[in-house]
């Protein structure tokens, strides 16, 4: 599995990155997933460029132009609640992919290990296609392999992205181990940061990006959801 941390590079989505982070900034939601989303936006720039590409004939009103144009067939995928607007920033770029939806929530099992759950999935067939699966915090990674497991009851893809907005090593870890008898993956991190925290969360991170994007939740007996 081969991993892109975009923080490495210079780029406007470090910005974009600041802000999510800044507990002042975060206070206005709008704001919030409105650079969540323009995350989304400038990694699909950069994915773009790894993608295949084709030349196709456009019709001018003065004559013919060629045009190299993406030949992939992607499928982008994300996990509700928190990847939606991250979702809708890919969107935005390849506006002509088809889409699927995962929920998954965190649940403690009888032996007390936190375990996620995925009870829905409205997925088109993936077989052949490039996957994009977004997740904004990559924290264990769990939540990132049910979900592209569950994906792969669909078709097995030629190529899959998984996108995250910050990841931890041990996730990253985690994710190449559960998906290393898949060779075509690239991980692409807007940030990598250091520690996970006992409750599961990245430190220093952002704090909760489903509420940050959408409002605090009520909790279901040990039920979570993203």
């Amino acid at each position: 599995m081969k991993v892109i941390n975009l923080s490495e590079q210079n780029s406007v989505l470090n910005q974009f990155l600041r802000e999510i982070r800044d507990v002042n900034i975060q206070k206005d939601p709008l704001r919030f997933r409105r650079n969540i989303e323009r995350i989304g936006m400038v990694m699909a720039m950069e994915m773009s460029k790894t993608l295949n590409y084709e030349v196709t004939d456009v019709q001018t009103p003065l004559g013919v132009a060629k045009v190299n144009t993406i030949s992939d067939h992607l499928v982008l995928a994300t996990i509700l609640r928190a990847g939606l607007s991250m979702h809708q920033g890919f969107l935005d770029v390849f506006d002509h992919a088809e889409n699927a939806f995962l929920s998954a929530y965190r649940r403690v099992n009888a032996k007390g290990e936190l375990e996620i759950i995925a009870e829905y999935m409205a997925a088109p067939a993936i077989e052949g296609k490039t996957l994009i699966v977004v997740d904004p915090m990559l924290a264990t990674g769990m939540s990132m392999e049910v979900g592209y497991l569950a994906l792969l009851k669909h078709g097995k893809p030629s190529h899959t992205h998984l996108c995250c907005t910050i990841a931890t090593p041990q996730a990253i870890d985690s994710v190449r181990e559960q998906l290393k008898d898949s060779p075509d993956v690239t991980l692409w991190c807007g940030a990598i940061d250091p520690i996970l925290n006992e409750k599961k969360y990245i430190v220093p991170g952002l704090g909760d990006a489903g509420d940050l994007c959408y409002g605090t939740k009520i909790h279901l007996s040990d039920r979570s959801a993203s």
